[in-house]
């Protein structure tokens, strides 16, 4: 069961505000997937550096949430450097703002694109994934990996934390299944704010699975 869509409308806020008619709803919801697919392209294709790959890049991206009034929608990014995708080779937001235009049907409006910075960002589930993804690319090992995971978690002031691998790990000819966790990470208690997020990691043994679910808090007092 996704802890997100468990716990929607108690302890759980949606990442995409709109309403839709029901012949219109898939259309919407295919928009917006393409909308978030564009961004992820534009932060791997176009932040790259001699220090940085684009793998690295899109670590720095948090969850992307869309908002749509009338025909004007409005996209905000959560993101470890604003200034970052702010400056890329002189590109700036106009550019990635037009990328994500392009996306959409030509009858949407003008898309407003804003940048919000992670004061914690190692406390979010959806970076912690995309850098143990980076780290098993460079073939760390995945219980180094997990651990490091944790840690940060742990110093971004996050309650409890349960990461999952699964896969060939370390390019085991039998794929199987690895977690661990630190602290408490209740999965049916719908007070828990729990974040989770999923992402694949295309390694050269194939591809991972990485699960990452943080507790930040409790919304209601017991």
């Amino acid at each position: 069961m996704n802890p997100l869509g468990f716990r929607l409308g108690i302890a759980r806020k949606y990442h995409s505000y709109w309403f839709a008619q029901p012949r219109s709803y898939s259309e919407y919801l295919s928009e917006d997937g393409r909308v978030r697919d564009c961004i992820s392209a534009y932060v791997r294709g176009h932040i790259r550096n001699s220090d940085e790959s684009g793998d690295g890049a899109e670590g720095m991206v948090g969850n992307v949430g869309i908002r749509r009034k009338t025909d004007l929608p409005s996209v905000e990014i959560r993101t470890e450097s604003p200034a970052i995708l702010i400056k890329s080779h002189g590109r700036g937001i106009e550019q990635l703002r037009r990328d994500v235009q392009q996306t959409l049907p030509g009858k949407i409006g003008r898309v407003h694109v804003n940048l919000a910075g992670i004061a914690k960002p190692y406390g979010e589930p959806d970076i912690l994934a995309k850098y143990m993804a980076s780290q098993l690319k460079n073939r760390v090992a995945f219980r180094r990996t997990m651990k490091k995971a944790i840690e940060l978690a742990a110093k971004n002031g996050r309650k409890g934390i349960k990461v999952q691998i699964a896969g060939r790990l370390n390019g085991a000819e039998i794929a199987r299944v690895e977690w661990a966790r630190e602290g408490r990470v209740p999965l049916q208690s719908l007070r828990a704010r729990i974040d989770y997020c999923y992402y694949p990691a295309k390694t050269m043994y194939g591809v991972l699975g990485i699960k990452v679910r943080v507790l930040r808090g409790d919304k209601f007092k017991r």
